[in-house]
């Protein structure tokens, strides 16, 4: 029999499909459909770090009656009713969650700075969370800022949430770092178990009518797996950690891909979305036919079986694909 089965931050999962942070884990009937179709895992949308500043400020605001610094700090965060969560509310939906599934739920904390806010990493843990998936989303836009100081920053970041939990810790990277294989063992060895990678920016555009920014996110496509699948192919046996491949994964071609580079577990979202919960089922069933027609008796067979662990140069190897696929195209008549 073919065994799909997988570890993932020390967890034995039943297979390598994990439902990504989204809006999918916001309902428990919704996430109990995922698992019935046979998810082996998910991951919570994210608690945001000005979410949780903002109810401290609000409540320090309100204690502090009169204090026109608390009133003016307040107008620098954006008002919590635009996430329609608290983060009391979150925490009981993870045990919630835990409470009407079987399988694994994985926390999701978004944040950037060292800070009181952390110890909601184990207000997490003692919510009944199985693991926590720390997102470090942020777009730098002061040009005084050097790239060593926002590194050094994430790195105590992971380091200080580490430190306050005892269940495995992941994080969730940009591809926007100029030595990913030195910022990435820096972030392992300040404590991460686990890499997710990547994070997608959001891209805003210009509402040409009305003069406005547009805010929107754009699902991915099978595309997007290509970032993803060449870092974790030259990361992979690099450092010890778990890798996730998210961003991207429509398919059982696309799982296939991700196991070979070396991922533990491929995350989705954007399929689910799309197509619901019946986007698992088939994913799972293409994966176990094209494993039995190529008789692959296990997941653990495959992965890392395309990495680029073995080749003496992985940077010369890249120059020459690329100068490979430049090289492939003709001009036209």
């Amino acid at each position: 029999m073919t065994d799909l089965s997988t570890t993932y931050l020390g967890l034995k999962l039943k297979n390598p499909l994990v439902a990504s942070a989204s809006p999918l884990s916001k309902k428990i009937e919704r996430a109990r459909k995922l698992e019935e179709a046979g998810i082996s895992a998910i991951v919570m949308y994210s608690l945001f770090e000005e979410q949780i500043i903002h109810e401290s400020l609000e409540l320090d605001h309100y204690l502090s009656r009169g204090s026109e610094s608390f009133a003016e700090a307040l107008t620098y965060l954006p008002d919590g009713g635009m996430y329609g969560v608290s983060p009391e509310k979150y925490l009981n939906q993870v045990a919630g969650l835990k409470k009407a599934l079987n399988i694994p739920v994985i926390g999701s904390l978004n944040g950037v700075s060292k800070g009181g806010w952390t110890g909601y990493a184990k207000r997490i843990q003692d919510a009944g969370a199985d693991a926590l998936e720390l997102n470090l989303y942020y777009l730098v836009t002061d040009p005084d800022l050097t790239s060593g100081e926002i590194e050094n920053a994430q790195v105590e970041l992971v380091s200080e949430v580490k430190s306050a939990i005892k269940i495995p810790l992941a994080v969730k990277l940009s591809p926007y770092v100029t030595s990913l294989p030195n910022f990435v063992r820096r972030i392992v060895e300040a404590g991460a178990d686990g890499l997710v990678l990547f994070n997608r920016f959001y891209q805003p555009d210009f509402d040409l009518d009305e003069l406005d920014i547009v805010h929107n996110l754009d699902l991915s496509t099978s595309a997007d797996l290509r970032l993803p699948l060449r870092w974790i192919s030259i990361l992979y046996g690099k450092v010890n950690a778990d890798f996730a491949l998210t961003s991207g994964v429509h398919s059982a071609k696309d799982v296939i891909k991700s196991m070979m580079a070396g991922a533990k577990v491929t995350m989705t979202a954007s399929n689910l979305l799309h197509h619901g919960e019946q986007a698992v089922g088939l994913i799972l069933s293409d994966l176990e036919a094209w494993m039995k027609e190529r008789e692959y008796e296990s997941i653990q067979q495959m992965q890392g079986s395309m990495s680029q662990k073995n080749v003496r140069e992985p940077a010369a190897f890249e120059r020459a694909n690329y100068m490979k696929v430049l090289g492939s195209w003709r001009d036209l008549p």
